[in-house]
């Protein structure tokens, strides 16, 4: 990743109101910042969340609270997180993945 046309900023994440979203089963909250072409999020999935969809996008997940699963689409084991663990990969790297979260989890992602 090249950042860039990212002017210095602070972000007060308090600020930013929160969106809500249903997954295949749960909600997600999110607050979003995007800077250039950079999309900063702040994500508290609630607890039995499943994303609705697979995702071949680039992410850094890192995870503040709780923990949860990225599941493969192509069965591959997934990659299990807990508070202070992160994971990443490029955009259309790997098999497409989605997020699972059976206690609930608050994570940073920069995509």
């Amino acid at each position: 990743m090249k950042l860039m046309d990212m002017p210095e900023a602070i972000t007060d994440w308090s600020r930013i109101l929160a969106s809500t979203m249903a997954g295949a089963s749960g909600t997600v909250q999110t607050r979003a910042h995007q800077s250039g072409d950079v999309r900063l999020r702040l994500v508290e999935y609630g607890a039995g969340y499943l994303a609705d969809h697979w995702c071949s996008k680039g992410h850094i997940i890192y995870v503040l609270a709780g923990a949860l699963g990225i599941e493969h689409e192509n069965g591959k084991p997934a990659c299990m997180l807990s508070a202070g663990m992160s994971w990443q990969v490029a955009d259309g790297e790997g098999p497409a993945h989605r997020v699972r979260s059976e206690t609930g989890a608050r994570v940073f992602i920069v995509d």
